[in-house]
């Protein structure tokens, strides 16, 4: 089982894409593109591609332009070829107008890419492609809020794609951090040396949708964005030698040292208590009147999150997130962001009987 496959859940009828590898036995599903949840491997099994082509639920076929044996595309009927009718013969009805066709995108070049495939409707997988002669050494992670985490390093070889680096929604393309790419094309036996290209990709609603097209190598359609429109450059044999004969002879210029300044004392951190209440009254009592819908949602998973936090920084077992029934938007975000948690056992409503849906036991590890 890995990344991306499509899974049916034993349980139930719903099916999902595995998005993470939890642990050996635990794995993340996206179930109806969704929320995704923590399930064990011994309830899922991969759906086989050819399920779908056996019970017909395969999808529509890609749309190719008709082409006659000579290879050229047929010309559309105009008026002007149609016959004329014969007199005393009804007039034919008149013909709609037919829509533009749309520009079909240019092959992409040689290069390497950042792509980003549909593995359902809302669920994109990305990956790195190397559509080059020449090996690459990359780094891929992500930025979020100006903090860095790296993900994955590894080799491409010439003409391959990666694995997926990770998966994003579709909903949430507002709250997609930058994607942060570092590429070291290199060939064994080559007698030149490349420096490092580092890539930021900040994506953006105006040129996303527009930047999809066929993918050389992944061999099916993504959201394709060119990693190195300035190509690497060679490094000049005298430098490279250079910098390798002051490094092995101790001579390097030594980088200044950062000074940082003096830490704080840690401050202690306070357990929450074991219910916590999240209806604004709760949170704001002198009243909050003048907030949005939007910005009382806010507010709420900010206390949540923060209260989460202190009780898995303090060795809580459990607590108790009072949040209401109403329409259920702040108990769903709730358990999107609880299934989201490794650190989390498990989750349920709590106290049925005096919370109705309106409140989440939550059990910590």
């Amino acid at each position: 089982m890995n990344i991306g496959d499509r899974v049916r859940l034993l349980t139930g009828r719903e099916q999902g894409i595995v998005t993470r590898i939890l642990s050996d036995e635990l794995v993340e599903v996206a179930i109806d593109n969704d929320f995704t949840i923590p399930v064990l491997r011994r309830e899922v099994v991969v759906v086989a591609a050819d399920e779908d082509k056996a019970f017909g639920r395969q999808g529509p076929p890609p749309v190719t332009p008709h082409r006659s044996k000579a290879g050229k595309h047929k010309p559309a009927k105009t008026a002007s070829a149609t016959a004329t009718p014969a007199a005393g013969s009804p007039a034919p009805a008149a013909e709609q107008p037919t829509p533009p066709k749309a520009t079909v995108p240019q092959p992409a070049a040689k290069g390497l890419y950042l792509a980003l495939s549909h593995q359902s409707p809302e669920l994109l997988s990305v990956h790195v492609i190397n559509n080059t002669d020449k090996e690459v050494l990359y780094t891929y992670g992500e930025e979020n809020q100006g903090r860095y985490r790296a993900l994955r390093a590894d080799k491409l070889g010439a003409k391959a794609v990666s694995g997926a680096l990770g998966h994003l929604h579709l909903k949430d393309f507002d709250q997609w951090p930058a994607a942060v790419v570092q590429l070291l094309p290199h060939q064994i036996n080559s007698d030149t040396a490349y420096e490092l290209l580092t890539k930021r990709t900040q994506f953006k609603a105006t040129s996303f949708y527009s930047s999809r097209r066929e993918a050389p190598v992944l061999g099916r359609e993504a959201y394709l964005f060119q990693l190195d429109e300035k190509p690497a450059a060679p490094v000049a044999p005298e430098k490279l030698a250079e910098i390798l004969q002051a490094q092995l002879s101790g001579n390097a210029p030594a980088k200044p040292a950062a000074v940082a300044p003096a830490p704080e004392p840690a401050k202690a951190i306070k357990a929450p208590p074991h219910e916590v209440d999240l209806h604004l009254e709760a949170l704001r009592p002198e009243g909050g009147e003048d907030l949005s819908n939007t910005a009382i949602l806010k507010l709420q998973l900010e206390a949540f999150e923060d209260t989460l936090s202190r009780a898995l920084a303090t060795n809580m077992h459990e607590i108790v997130f009072i949040h209401g029934s109403g329409s259920g938007t702040l108990r769903k975000e709730i358990h999107k962001l609880l299934s989201r948690n490794k650190d989390i056992k498990f989750f349920e409503d709590s106290k049925k009987e005096k919370f109705g849906y309106g409140a989440t036991l939550v059990r910590l590890k």
